[in-house]
């Protein structure tokens, strides 16, 4: 009999890229059942720009793509999940009777996988009431896209992240398995529990078919960025420089945004650039490579790193995909990318934390004028992809995981 698998989400819209366009349509592919409960905000669901369905996606359940999607209003739930931060005594009483424990309980899965903290909540009650009311033992699965808490957050206070920490080692008793990001948030895991599975299953895509090895023109550049770029406020600005400087050097000059700001809304450019700054807007996920194929560099520039262990450990969606479409990286200094970059030979990291735009504009011209060496990177990023890091291996991760769970 097939397994059914219920991923629990607290926070990620549904059609999340990790949870819904890969992991869930891997599992489906390969003979699972999958349910995802995901939240409304307001009563509405969300896209992955922000932008709310107004018309769509209106019933409580309802099947996309073959996944079933149950919803629920997230505010109802809140201060049930966050009952997480009271006494480990209270939790039955007092947590386990939110809206997204009790939905969960009703799937009667097999496996549970929770992407985030407080979903990771809701699973461990789903563990125990099942084991409790059912005498089923349930296997939990989290995934976690980043270390929830950030031990450097500057957000949180000392005596918050070491609560936020201590009860998320109290949950993790009851996970039978993590899967991560990154291979230093999975040595984080190992080094707080060393007998607890960990797997690093990267956030890449499918391998971009059709693909033709690119070539670089002596006059022509297209840097890139892919993404939201709302929660980088000096990014935009960095945008506008970079593009005012380079566009006076090199006669055939472009920055491309794919994605961009929340709600389809453009960065303002000054007339004057508005020929060199060209935005696509939100596009269809499966459509990324055919927007790549014109990008000569890939722009990463992720802020606080200094104060982030996020962000130092990061390796986000858009580093794989420049790579998958043989694109090379331009980044400021983060550890994980910086390994990566350096054992591949896949781009070039900047010797700072907090590269400025005429930092990034000053390596963009170098390797303008060094084609040879952008080939190079380039033919290297794709053929990495190739080789181990597309979707096509992490599926055969993610379903190994999935496999030592149905054995146990």
């Amino acid at each position: 009999m097939a397994k059914k698998v219920c991923m629990i989400v607290a926070h990620h819209p549904f059609t999340d890229a990790r949870i819904f366009k890969k992991e869930a349509k891997s599992l489906q592919k390969n003979g699972y059942h999958v349910t995802i409960i995901a939240p409304r905000q307001n009563g509405k669901l969300f896209d992955i720009d922000g932008t709310p369905f107004q018309k769509r996606f209106r019933s409580k359940v309802f099947t996309y793509e073959g996944i079933k999607i149950v919803t629920y209003h997230s505010e109802s739930s809140q201060k049930g999940l966050s009952t997480v931060l009271s006494h480990e005594s209270l939790w039955e009483r007092r947590g386990f009777q939110n809206q997204l424990t009790q939905l969960a309980l009703q799937e009667n899965a097999d496996i549970y996988h929770a992407h985030e903290y407080l979903s990771l909540f809701a699973g461990v009650g789903v563990k125990r009431l099942m084991k409790k009311r059912k005498g089923k033992n349930v296997k939990l699965l989290y995934d976690s896209h980043e270390l929830t808490p950030d031990p450097l957050d500057p957000k949180y206070s000392e005596d918050r992240r070491n609560l936020l920490k201590q009860q998320l080692l109290a949950m993790l008793k009851e996970v039978d398995h993590i899967i991560t990001v990154s291979d230093s948030i999975k040595s984080w895991y190992a080094t707080h529990q060393p007998n607890l599975p960990v797997d690093v299953i990267y956030n890449s895509p499918p391998l971009a078919k059709d693909f033709k090895p690119k070539t670089f023109t002596p006059n022509k550049l297209t840097v890139g960025y892919e993404g939201n770029i709302d929660t980088q406020k000096r990014l935009k600005e960095k945008i506008i420089r970079i593009s005012e400087r380079c566009s006076k050097e090199i006669g055939d000059f472009q920055f491309k945004i794919i994605g961009g700001s929340r709600f389809g809304d453009s960065i303002k450019t000054p007339e004057h650039l508005q020929p060199y700054v060209k935005q696509t807007g939100w596009v269809d996920y499966h459509s990324i490579p055919k927007h790549m194929r014109d990008i000569d560099a890939g722009l990463i520039d992720l802020e606080g790193v200094e104060h982030s262990l996020n962000q130092d450990y990061a390796l986000p969606n858009k580093f794989f995909s420049y790579l998958n479409n043989g694109i090379p990286v331009i980044t400021n200094r983060c550890r994980e990318m910086e390994g990566f970059i350096n054992k591949h030979r896949c781009g070039l990291v900047l010797d700072k934390a907090d590269a400025t735009s005429e930092d990034f504009a000053n390596a963009l011209l170098s390797l303008h004028q060094n084609q040879r060496k952008l080939q190079y990177m380039s033919q290297n990023g794709r053929n990495v992809m190739e080789k181990f890091y597309s979707w096509e291996n992490m599926e055969k991760r993610l379903l190994a995981v999935y496999q030592s769970l149905s054995v146990k």
